[in-house]
């Protein structure tokens, strides 16, 4: 039985945005990336306050991540 995950809208911010220009906020989108690449081995879950959110971001990003 898989593992379930909640994914919350960082996750998602750190997948598409732009590369950071901080140490800490490359970071972040390092790790975050690795794990992402690992996603096929949970069951994933957002709310539907994290998809209210994400459809206000930036479109074109989300479209490149």
């Amino acid at each position: 039985m898989k593992r379930k995950v909640y994914i919350e809208t960082s996750v998602i911010s750190y997948l598409t945005a732009r590369p950071s220009k901080t140490i800490i906020g490359a970071a972040h989108q390092q790790i975050t990336q690795a794990w992402w690449e690992t996603r096929n081995d949970y069951d994933l879950f957002v709310s539907g306050s994290v998809l209210a959110e994400c459809a206000v971001g930036n479109a074109e990003a989300a479209e490149n991540g």
